[in-house]
Formats: C-alpha cells, structure tokens, sequence
C-alpha cells in the first residue's frame, strides 16, 4: 500500500493519497483546489487516481473535488448521510454535460483502489454527513485496518468543533444538537482498538477546533488516554456539550461561503489564474474607482512607513489566505504587492480560499517608489498604550479588541467592543464613524490587519501598540465580563 500525507501549512490542511502499488490505482482524500499537484506526485510514484472523496462538506477550503473528477475522470465517492440541507448539488454538472461518476457512500460501504479498501464510517457532530475512513490493506494480507482518516472528527489533542453550522452558516439552534452527536460519535471512536493510526484532516493553527496539536499523526491508543475531548466524552453528555463549545475561536468570515460553494459546486479552474505585472499608478487607479483591492503583503513596519492608500495589510505568512480570503468578495478584482518569487504560491493560497480575480502583482521595490515619488500615500495613525491610559484617564474613548470571543470574556479593557480580526466584515458597518476607535490585540498582529482594513473602509482608526498585558500594566482598567461589548 501507497500512503503520503499532502499538507497545506498556511491552511492547516492534510489531504492523503493512498494507492495500491500492484494495481496502480490511487484515491485521493479531501483534495484542495489546486489539485495538478496530486496528479504529479501520483504520476511520480507510479499511480494513477482513479477514486476520489472527502469526509465531508468543508468549510475551510475549497475543494478540489469537482476539479479532480474534470480532470483525471476519476470516480467520486462522497456522504449520503446527514439531513437534505448538506447535500452535495452539483453532481449533475458536469462541464460537458450528464453526471459525474459517483457513489453515495453511507455507514459501512466501502470502496476499493486494487487491493485497499476504503470503508466508510458515519462520525456526525462537527457535520451532519461527515464521515471518517478506515483503510485495509489487503495487498498486504491483512484483515483488519491499519488506519483511520478522521477528517475533522478526531484530531491529535482535540476533535471538530460542532458549532460551525451556526456560528459559521447561520443554522440557528444547531451546535447544542451537534455536540450531543458528537459525544455519541466519540462514544464508537473509544472502542476502537488501540494500535489502529489515525490520520486527521488538519493540524494546529486550523480554526476547526480550539486545541489542535502539530504533531501530523497520532494513534486510537494515544488519543484514548491524552486527548482531553474524548475524555470528556465518557462522563455526562451534558457536560461534554459544555466543554467542547466552550472556548472555540470565532471562525473566519470566510467559512459560511466557502461552506456554500463547497455544496453547491466549486467553480472550476481549469488553469490557474496567472497575474501579470502591474504599474502601481494602474492599481491606484482601480482602488479610487473601487474596481479591486489591493493586498499589501509586506512587513507591518514597511506598511507603516508608506503604502498605497485604501490598501489591505496581508501579510505573506500562515494567516495569509484565511486573512485575504475573508476581506475579499469573490468577485473582486485582486492586486498583490509581492516578489517574483513568491507569485505562485500566493495564488495558490488564494485560489484555495475562492479568491480567483487575481489580475496583477507590483513589487515591493516599485511600489515603494512610487510612494516616494508622490503616489497615492496612506497614512497609520497609532499611540502606544501608554498614550491610551493617560487618555482614558482624560475621557472615555471607543476601544476596539479584534482578539477572538474567548480572550475578550478572560479579559479586556473595560467597555471595549469586540470584533475578530478575520470577522470584520460582519460588523463593520455597526462602528461608530464619527469618532476615532483605538484598535489593540494581544501583541499588535492583529489590529494591524485590522487597522488597515478598517481604514480602507472609512473608518478614522488609531493603532494602538504594544501588547495586552502592557495595558493593565500601563494602568488601563481590565474586566472579565460576558460578551457585552460584541460587534457581530
């Protein structure tokens, strides 16, 4: 049996291709967008993928899927379980017409690539159709699995959070019920054997779950006896329920679309977008007519110093796709300051993401150029916190934490409002515009972004640096309260 890990570490993201080295078959599980890179080293390792499936409707990243079945004609295998409303609804679209190859797999069946057997078990809780695979190789004479892909069912130090459906989608009423199911589902998970290794959708810095451990695999046994969800789950359920919503990160603005396009059928690519190099004057131009959006991923520092007025601040680094994929609408026409050398990565992380209007990139040098030869500048206005406590000491001001939910309840400057930094969109339109707000995180990240999105956006922001704890030590008033000050 074939088996490789595909890992996305911006995304957080594992996609596995498993084959069978006597037949040549492969099956890829819970493919990205971009998906010729499965093809590549399926080609390089001798295989062809002839199946593909996923463990269930993701939210977020987009999935290849679709694209995969276009491309390389493969069948797919995806849940029929959970309710009508997460259904998969473009298997009848097919680019030339008819219906893709499928199988709608429910609890217990099973598919094969050569002498590997791929069976599906229905986990719910963090979705209604998730499923996790167990995989046998009878290749190799045996009879048992060696394996389970968990998707987001089961992590290395936590399990999928079960609330996205309403915190992400909007289904009212919904994460109460799928964390009851949840805790049934750990319930079967608790009685598989030990020795079985467990190969999980997504590792730390994913936001679907609130304790993800880095470490890429992990095994039943371990779990069982270290992975504090699951042993959560063999008390009361009602207890659990509380434990396992309790402290999730606010998920980004981004989930409830890709969510969406993930069931209702992602626009395929084809090839991917390839942005052509771009004076800056013409990007100004766009962004004063609001043709496009502009992502500024040099360094904060560089931002500060100059940068094209109206420009979003995305950093090229782990949070660049969930940052840009959330500030921008699909159908926005993208601009990117960036090297040469880091172009096609970047639009992979975009396209990943659903941002596929990639028109044009600048780089660094020729734009700082541009700014210093009399371009359209924009300007950071900041304060430190101590320039906040002498000021609050003067008269109350709007603060803005654009920490996640959970930080804000263990603490915040007293009368903040409360708005993630990846949720901005959702509430910026409930600010105060005719004051300035003071915009702080925990070490100043964060409210950057924050900052000049919200500039872009017309709002009159004040950067606050330094970090949290610098602001009760500079005499800031702190309290610990309920979400009172919550924006969206």
């Amino acid at each position: 049996m074939y088996f490789q890990r595909i890992y996305d570490e911006k995304l957080a993201q594992a996609a596995y291709l498993i084959g069978c080295q006597k037949t040549g078959q492969a099956a890829i599980i819970d493919p990205e967008r971009d998906v010729d890179r499965y093809i590549r080293i399926a080609e390089e390792n001798g295989l062809r993928i002839t199946a593909i499936t996923e463990t269930h409707i993701h939210a977020d990243f987009l999935s290849g899927a679709r694209e995969l079945a276009e491309k390389t004609g493969a069948a797919l295998y995806l849940s029929g379980e959970g309710g009508e409303d997460w259904k998969y609804n473009w298997l009848g679209s097919k680019n030339d017409g008819g219906f893709y190859t499928h199988t709608l797999l429910e609890d217990g069946d099973s598919f094969n690539v050569g002498n590997v057997e791929i069976r599906a078990v229905h986990t719910p809780g963090h979705t209604p159709e998730h499923l996790s695979f167990l995989v046998y190789d009878h290749g190799g004479g045996a009879d048992d699995p060696i394996g389970i892909a968990t998707g987001d069912f089961v992590f290395v130090g936590d399990v999928g959070r079960p609330d996205l459906l309403e915190t992400a989608a909007g289904q009212e009423g919904t994460k109460e019920p799928a964390a009851h199911v949840l805790h049934d589902s750990l319930r079967w998970f608790d009685k598989l054997d030990d020795y079985l290794q467990v190969w999980p959708g997504h590792g730390a810095g994913s936001a679907c779950g609130k304790a993800l451990s880095a470490i890429p695999m992990t095994t039943v046994g371990y779990e069982k006896r270290f992975n504090g969800a699951i042993s959560s789950s063999r008390g009361n359920a009602d207890a659990f329920v509380k434990f396992i919503l309790d402290g999730q990160p606010d998920p980004p603005y981004y989930f409830a679309r890709v969510k969406q396009e993930n069931r209702d059928g992602v626009e395929l690519l084809g090839e991917l977008p390839k942005p052509e190099l771009t004076a800056p004057s013409n990007v100004a131009s766009a962004l004063t007519s609001g043709d496009g959006v502009f992502l500024d991923t040099r360094s904060w520092s560089a931002f500060r110093q100059s940068h094209l007025r109206s420009s979003y601040h995305t950093p090229f680094n782990k949070s660049f796709p969930t940052i840009a994929g959330s500030y921008v609408e699909p159908d926005q026409d993208v601009y990117i300051v960036i090297g040469h050398d880091q172009v096609e990565e970047a639009v992979c992380d975009l396209v990943r993401v659903g941002v596929d209007h990639i028109k044009g990139y600048i780089l660094p040098e020729a734009l700082e150029q541009y700014l210093n030869e009399g371009g359209d500048k924009g300007e950071v206005v900041s304060t430190t916190v101590e320039g906040l406590a002498a000021i609050l000491r003067e008269k109350d001001v709007t603060v803005l934490d654009v920490r996640g939910e959970s930080e804000y309840r263990a603490g915040h400057v007293r009368g903040a409002l409360q708005l993630a930094h990846t949720r901005l969109p959702a509430g910026t339109n409930n600010l105060p515009d005719n004051e300035p707000l003071y915009v702080h995180c925990k070490n100043g990240a964060r409210s950057a972004v924050a900052t000049a999105y919200l500039q872009a956006h017309g709002k009159d922001i004040i950067y606050v640096s330094g970090t949290f704890d610098d602001l009760a030590k500079a005499g800031v008033p702190i309290a610990a309260s309920p979400k009172e000050g919550a924006v969206a």
